[in-house]
């Protein structure tokens, strides 16, 4: 009986081997990043993932200079309007004055048959003068 237990062990386990199928199969790679042979269309998908775990930030981006949107919508509309006011000088149809707002002073003069123009930036000082020869200005 001693012998009978180690070897109907034995044959158990020779009888789930032989009966048990195994199968193995090619292994093939397939590079999935583009930058190593895979599919080109993977690109998007995997810079995507790459962005989603960059926790730094680029510490020249701000947004927008630091300017709150009435900011922006005053420098807009200053923009706006000295860019009118040069168009005006091209059309001739600028009349002597003065214009001021929190950042910039603008004066239109004329002087001996010339057209000037005086912007001036309240922030910084800077003075820039336009002359415009050949026109001369309406009465203000």
């Amino acid at each position: 009986m001693r012998n009978l237990v180690p070897l109907s062990l034995a044959l158990a386990l020779g009888a789930l081997a032989v009966t048990s199928t195994s199968s193995a199969g090619e292994l093939i790679y397939r590079p999935i990043n583009p930058s190593f042979g895979g599919d080109p269309f993977n690109g998007s998908y995997l810079l995507g993932k790459a962005q989603a775990q960059d926790t730094h930030k680029d510490p020249s981006l701000d947004d927008f200079g630091g300017l709150s949107p009435t900011d922006r919508l005053v420098q807009s509309l200053q923009s706006r309007l000295i860019s009118q006011l040069l168009s005006d000088v091209s059309s001739g149809d600028v009349s002597t004055g003065s214009y001021d707002s929190n950042d910039f002073g603008v004066v239109v003069s004329d002087e001996g048959g010339q057209l000037v123009i005086t912007v001036t930036d309240k922030a910084t000082g800077d003075i820039t003068n336009i002359n415009v020869g050949g026109l001369s200005a309406g009465g203000f």
